[in-house]
């Protein structure tokens, strides 16, 4: 399964980036640890996790501690090692994605057509980046959004971060 795990990191100097390595990771408080190497002090660090265009994880530490995880499906857990690591222990969230959008259209662009019923079973805690900018909401419709590929959704997140740029340097 190939990966590219992106860790974005909130500092006295604002966001920065750098790619992750996580192969021979053993478990989830390895990779947390390795996340936390990356700024030891950063009050805020973020792992993105894009696995086969297909999946994404994404990992929280607030001042190092508290680790908050994230999955856009339950299958990556079951379809690889790397989903397992991440997300083996990690339960279904609190939120349930809604397949049914304001159809009036008011403060959108136009009406919202009806969503299908979303082929994602996301786990985790879809509210780890609600102090961020991003809602729960927002991040169960990106995931179950037809079309968006992993890279795609983290696109979007890093945009209302404020750390687009910094991501975007990593995949060239």
């Amino acid at each position: 399964m190939s990966y590219f795990a992106a860790a974005v990191v909130r500092g006295s100097s604002g966001w920065a980036a750098s790619e992750l390595d996580l192969a021979g990771a053993a478990d989830i408080d390895e990779v947390a640890d390795r996340l936390r190497d990356v700024d030891p002090e950063a009050g805020v660090a973020l792992l993105f996790v894009e696995a086969d265009d297909v999946y994404l994880a994404i990992l929280r530490l607030d001042q190092g501690e508290d680790l908050r995880v994230f999955g856009s499906d339950s299958v990556f857990a079951e379809e690889s090692r790397l989903g397992a690591l991440l997300l083996g222990d990690v339960k279904a969230p609190a939120l349930e994605i809604d397949v049914v959008t304001d159809q009036s259209g008011a403060g959108d662009e136009g009406p919202t057509p009806p969503a299908a019923e979303p082929d994602v079973d996301p786990v985790g805690d879809p509210d780890l980046l609600n102090d961020l900018g991003v809602s729960a909401h927002q991040l169960l419709s990106l995931c179950a959004h037809e079309g968006l590929l992993p890279a795609d959704v983290t696109a979007e997140i890093c945009q209302v971060l404020g750390c687009a740029d910094e991501v975007e340097e990593l995949r060239e």
